[in-house]
């Protein structure tokens, strides 16, 4: 129900009265006449609302019959009355009667309907008052107004806006936050119908709802604000005309009289475009055409505006009004540095409503990062920073990189505002973990990048960086535990510059420590001009540590008479300073001293800021014996594997290498916190690590803190020297120099535990053997784990886990390595030599299985043989034992007894004598057993003797030294090896051996090296030996021409089918060299010296053999033939080189002695010779090989004849082992060759040793000599070599 359609002429209902004349009461109420009481006339009122309220507009009787009162109560006397509730109570009746009458007023003239309304409107103002006890009236009459549309009657009238901009001032001053919500429900119900039903808003009207959005009334009431916001957005259709229509008269015409509100025009334009952006679609197009302004004020304010409008939280007018944001952007480059600046600060509001304008922002920001004025490259790294410490995503890596550059500017203040916030970014998203750890490592570059600046020459970024260092990286107010795991991976995780750059820092600090200790000592001195000038000096170097060192100069020097005049603030100072302070007491020091020097009545003291930049630097904030120990547990920690290592993104093994550097370089500053049983003991535990980084560390702490622990902790005392003394013999270079700078640092007694050191290094440096209570634990658990790996293989008895190869593969490395896995060189010789022996052995019991046997390869089978020929005569004398026991036993195949032909390179004479005997007993067994068993003969290729000719031959052809296949020296070493075993076979020519021997290396050169078939210099090699087997059985027996019974069988592991059609009638061996190896001048032995001095030069030295000229004891039948040799080595007269090595040691011991020929026994040498020599059938080596025993025995007997010639040949500096030593006499290329030819599959070989029984046993022998004419018939000779 309303007013708004048109209202009807009332002219008839004006002139309705009683039939008596009177007005018409209701019933029970009496005449309302001014001649009443207040009181009386308020309670006739009351009941004239009652009846009007109940009243409905279908009552057309009681309409006609109240119509004069109803015109009464418009009269003069009610509608000015003086009393409140009277002048309320007809407001009430005024509101029904608009309701009952409507759409037709009971009111014709227009001057008292404008007097009617604006009664009406004054009356609303009793709704300011929400506890009085007329408010439901007051309400009342508001919702009757609001439901009824009672204001719209005044559109007829001439001044009808006086009344709606009284009503709607007076509804904006009443509202408060006391009204509920039906009552701004029906003010907004009241005012839109106005608005929204009218023909337009005048500017005073719009005015009047306008300036309640100014910040000023904004501030004062708030509800009238909400109530003016809420009626905008209701009336936004309406009204955005009008808005548009001000705007334009104030901003592009400039016409500011048109309403007072025209100076907050900008204002008015964010709290509308909060309100409603559609409110200023109209309006935006004028703001592009303010900002290109030529006033720069006026674009300054216009860029503040807009800087609010696009970065309010909720506004889209960025994406909305694109040319606008472009035009705005376009501000960042304005000539004018204000709105320069407004346009940086509104950037940072931008990022954390907007981030997807990010983007745009970055290329302008990159510009104003680089503006020549510093407040505007102030103002953008707090901009990227504000947004950044909100939320680390509203701002990418590039935004943070301008802040990077910043922290290198040229201004302080720049610089400063970039290191502290990003120090506070680091704190938040680093140490807090505020936004998880995807922000940690987006910001994880901070920390190196703030600790690169100390570099700087400023020493205001240095006290900067260490400020930020205890106030952010490492917060010194956290509790120790904590403090210490933040530094812990702080240090663990900071890259090497930064790692340097924090150590510098400590160091700094220690130093100016120092500095003021100093100072200190010197005010205890009596007062001197030399005091005086010492301590001048040290002031000046303490001020150079302070900001502004020309001030800080005059503030020291005050600070330093203060010190001298107050006893108490020096003994704060030197507590301070002491290595024994805590951080705790360091805190209470420093807020002490500056108690005592602050001055109340001035605020701002240079001189205290000064001493408090002092008192920071020299405070031991984050170190003291707590921290230590707190350290030192996370790094036990990190050992145990019970740390956070991978939740900080540190692993356990750069936690602890770390933890040890962060130690060691605190041990340096903060020696003295390191002093207790709990740190020593677990540092002690990073001794025993096998990281040598760590234990290098470990070593240096104790030497920095270490000078205390022989008197205060004897039991850390006995527990480091053993661990030092294995560091300084065994340990890596570094480890040594250190534990020997620790022994010297920390015990009185360090010349003995220095000489302990070096005695048993020098005792052991070269052993290749100790007995088994000096073996290392840990090679004694290596060799046992060797055993069980074997015993596990042989208990299974198959293969399918593939088990049996992996070992294989790993006890061959053993063998190529020599003993040393890892190849770190920190395994001593004899543990290396056991690890030999044990895989050699390994391999040689699994061959015993014969699924296993099937799967050593030939290249792991001549490893394991090459372990006969080690350098540690131990080691040969074992393996040579286990082989012969497993070969007698028939457990081993076949061509397991062929690696007794390398004995032949022995050069211990026992170790050949043994060699040869196990050989003769185990042809002997074989022959029994195929006698004694008919059905052996199926497995003659298993059991037959002379089978072994194939394996020999292969085995040989892949020796390491033979390397070229026509080299004479390397030939004749073959040949020996051969000879070796063939002279065993050939003994006897039971069922013509001969010629199957013959026969079957000649079948060899129809086939192909199964092991590389397809290298000719593999298979012109294994042709080679069998033109040198063929050779020595020529020459040896007449009767290996005969046909051979049967057609050897050659095993296929180790040779190919022979290839159909293929003749291989070449001779691999010219006829020259067989003249050599047959006929051809002898062979030179080496002469050994047994005499225990010490070489000048450390390394091992090879065994020099005498020529043939030189010594009479090396020449072979053939030679002893020629009378000449013996004539001519008789009448030279030369003196014989005599040179010798002790087995088992690193710096083996050489003899050189020179050894007159002439002038000897015969007697003595008949007895001699007739001991040496042999037939043709015997191998020419035989009786060159000598003992060191012998040769030393030799020098000896013969002392008085012999003299030493120190300036004999120089020995070659790299050994050949298990080579009986090349003649001196050789070629320099040659000589050359063997001693650089690099060692093949990890053979050790074998050296002379005095101290190996052969040796020992052969020293009872008298040396032999040549003797003319002294010589015997072959076979005396055959019976005397069997005797041996």
């Amino acid at each position: 129900m309303d007013f708004t359609a048109q209202p009807k002429p009332a002219t008839a209902l004006c002139g309705v009265v009683s039939a008596d004349g009177k007005i018409a009461y209701p019933p029970g109420v009496k005449e309302i006449t001014d001649k009443i009481t207040t009181d009386e006339m308020i309670k006739r009122l009351k009941m004239v609302v009652k009846t009007f309220m109940d009243m409905d507009q279908d009552s057309e009787d009681e309409k006609q019959q109240y119509l004069p009162l109803a015109l009464h109560l418009a009269s003069e006397f009610f509608l000015r009355n003086p009393n409140k509730d009277v002048r309320l109570l007809v407001a009430c009746c005024l509101a029904d009667i608009f309701r009952i009458y409507a759409p037709e007023a009971p009111y014709t003239s227009h001057d008292k309907l404008k007097d009617i309304f604006l009664f009406i409107t004054r009356q609303l103002k009793g709704l300011e008052d929400t506890k009085s006890p007329q408010f439901n009236r007051y309400f009342y009459l508001l919702e009757n107004l609001a439901w009824v549309k009672s204001y719209n009657i005044c559109f007829e009238l001439e001044d009808c806006n006086e009344i709606f901009i009284q009503l709607f001032r007076t509804l904006f001053s009443v509202i408060n936050n006391s009204h509920n919500k039906k009552v701004q429900m029906h003010m907004l119900d009241l005012m839109s119908s106005i608005i929204m039903e009218g023909d337009g808003v005048t500017q005073e009207l719009l005015d009047s709802i306008l300036i309640n959005l100014i910040p000023a009334h904004k501030n004062l009431n708030k509800q009238s604000f909400d109530l003016a916001k809420v009626l905008l957005k209701r009336t936004v259709q309406t009204i955005e005309a009008c808005i548009a229509n001000f705007f334009n008269q104030v901003l592009v015409l400039g016409r500011s009289s048109v309403s007072d509100l025209s100076e907050h025009v900008f204002d008015l334009i964010q709290e509308l475009f909060a309100i409603d952006p559609h409110l200023l679609l109209s309006v935006m197009p004028q703001l592009e055409f303010k900002l290109k302004s030529n006033d720069g004020e006026e674009r300054l304010a216009v860029v503040r505006l807009l800087a609010k409008l696009f970065g309010s939280k909720d506004s889209d007018l960025a994406t909305q009004n694109r040319p606008l944001w472009q035009c705005f952007l376009g501000r960042f480059n304005d000539i004018h540095v204000p709105v320069r600046l407004e346009s940086v600060k509104f950037a940072s509001h931008c990022l954390m409503n907007h981030p997807d304008l990010a983007k745009d922002l970055t290329e302008y920001l990159k510009v104003r990062s680089h503006d020549p004025e510093e407040a505007i490259r102030h103002d953008v790294i707090v901009t990227i920073i504000t947004a950044a410490k909100r939320d680390l995503a509203l701002v990418n890596d590039q935004l943070l990189g301008f802040v990077r550059e910043r922290t290198l500017d040229k201004r302080w203040r720049v610089r400063k505002e970039a290191m502290m916030g990003l120090a506070q970014l680091y704190k938040k998203y680093c140490l807090h973990g505020e936004a998880g750890k995807e922000a940690a490592e987006k910001v994880s570059w901070i920390k190196d990048k703030l600790l690169h600046i100390y570099y700087q020459n400023s020493i205001d970024d240095k006290l900067l960086v260490e400020k930020i260092f205890a106030q952010y990286l490492v917060p010194h107010n956290l509790e120790t535990e904590e403090r210490m795991k933040c530094l812990y991976y702080l240090y663990a995780s900071l890259d090497p510059n930064a790692v340097k750059a924090l150590n510098e820092m400590w160091k700094c600090q220690n130093m100016l420590r120092s500095h003021v200790r100093e100072l200190l000592d010197l005010h205890k001195q009596p007062t001197s001009e030399a005091n005086c000038s010492a301590m001048f000096g040290k002031l000046m170097t303490i001020a150079k540590n302070l900001p502004d060192p020309g001030k800080a100069q005059d503030f020291v020097k005050k600070f330093n008479q203060v010190l001298g005049d107050d006893e108490k603030l020096r003994s704060q100072l030197e507590l301070l300073i002491s290595p024994t302070c805590s951080c705790k007491q360091a805190d209470v020091c420093v807020r002490e001293i500056a108690r005592k020097l602050a001055n109340p009545k001035q605020p701002t003291n240079p001189f205290l800021e000064m001493v408090k930049f002092l008192l920071e630097r020299i405070a031991p904030v984050h170190i003291d014996s707590e921290a230590i120990s707190a350290l030192v547990k996370l790094m036990n920690k990190s050992i145990e594997g019970t740390a956070d290592d991978e939740e900080e993104g540190v692993s356990p093994d750069t936690a602890i290498r770390s933890g040890l550097e962060l130690l060691k370089v605190l041990s340096f500053t903060h020696p003295t916190s390191f002093h207790s049983a709990e740190t020593y003991e677990s540092l002690l535990q990073c001794l025993r690590m096998e990281d040598d980084k760590v234990a290098e560390a470990a070593i240096q702490i104790f030497r920095n803190t270490g000078h205390k622990i022989e008197t205060d902790l004897p039991q850390i005392r006995s527990t480091l020297i053993p661990i030092l003394h294995q560091k300084a013999k065994r340990g890596t270079p570094h480890q040594a120099k250190q534990a020997v700078h620790c022994i010297h640092a920390i015990f009185t007694n360090k010349e003995v535990q220095l000489a302990q050191i070096f005695e048993s290094t020098g005792e052991k440096n070269g052993k290749l053997w100790s007995p088994d209570e000096e073996v290392s634990p840990e090679v004694l658990a290596k060799v046992q784990a060797i055993k069980l790996l074997v015993r596990w293989l042989l208990g299974m008895k198959n293969n399918q886990s593939k088990s049996a190869n992996s070992t294989l593969r790993l006890l061959s490395a053993m063998l190529v390595s020599e003993g040393d896995l890892t190849e770190q060189k920190r395994i001593s010789k004899s543990d290396m030599s056991r690890l030999r022996l044990a895989a050699g052995s390994a391999i040689m019991k699994l061959a015993q299985e014969p699924c296993y046997h099937e799967i050593i390869t030939p290249e792991q089978f001549q490893l394991c043989a090459l372990v006969i020929n080690d350098e540690c005569y131990q080691v040969r004398q074992i393996f040579a034992q286990k082989l012969h026991k497993a070969l007698v036993k028939l457990l081993l195949p076949l061509e397991y007894m062929a690696i007794f032909a390398l004995c032949a390179k022995d050069p211990v004479k026992e170790r050949r004598a043994h060699a040869r005997q196990c050989l003769l007993k185990n042809i002997s067994i074989r022959r029994e057993y195929i006698k004694q068993n008919p059905m052996a003969t199926e497995k003659l290729l298993s059991l037959l003797p002379e089978y072994v000719v194939p394996y020999m031959i292969h085995l040989l052809a892949h020796d390491p030294d033979f390397t070229r296949s026509q080299d004479v020296d390397q030939l004749r070493d073959i040949k020996e090896c051969l000879w070796f075993m063939l002279e065993v076979l050939m003994t006897k020519n039971e069922n013509n051996s001969h010629a199957f021997m013959k026969k079957m290396a000649e079948n060899i050169k129809l086939t192909k090296d199964a092991q590389s078939p397809d290298e000719s210099k593999t298979n012109e090699k294994l042709y080679t030996v069998c033109d040198v087997a063929l050779c020595v059985i020529n020459s040896k027996s007449a009767l290996c021409n005969a046909d051979s019974p049967k057609d050897p069988v050659l095993p296929l592991k180790f040779f190919t089918q022979p290839e159909k059609d293929f003749c291989n009638d070449k001779s691999y061996i010219s006829e020259e060299t067989r003249v050599l190896l047959l006929t051809g001048k002898p062979k030179p032995a080496g002469v050994l010296g047994a005499v225990n001095k010490p070489l000048s030069a450390t390394g091992r030295k090879p065994y020099v053999r005498s020529t043939g000229a030189e010594t009479g004891s090396n020449i072979n039948v053939n030679s002893e033939l020629n009378p000449s040799t013996g004539n001519r080595s008789r009448e030279q007269g030369s003196e014989a080189v005599e040179t010798g090595v002790s087995e088992n040691e690193e710096n083996p011991v050489r003899i050189i002695s020179v050894t007159p020929v002439k002038n000897i026994d015969p007697v003595k040498n008949k007895e001699i010779n007739s001991d040496q020599t042999t037939q043709g059938n015997i191998s020419s080596d035989r009786g060159k090989k000598r003992s060191v025993a012998a040769a030393g025995a030799e020098n000896i007997q013969q002392k008085t004849d012999e003299k030493v010639d120190e300036s004999g040949p120089p020995a070659p500096s790299k050994p050949r082992r298990g080579r009986r030593p090349k003649s001196e006499s050789q070629g320099n290329a040659t000589k050359t060759d063997d001693i650089n030819k690099p060692l093949g599959k990890g053979r050790k070989r074998a050296v002379v040793s005095q101290e190996s029984p052969g040796g020992l046993e052969a020293g009872n022998a008298k040396a032999p000599k040549l003797q003319d004419g002294a010589k015997k018939a072959a076979p005396a000779e055959r019976q005397i070599d069997l005797q041996r």
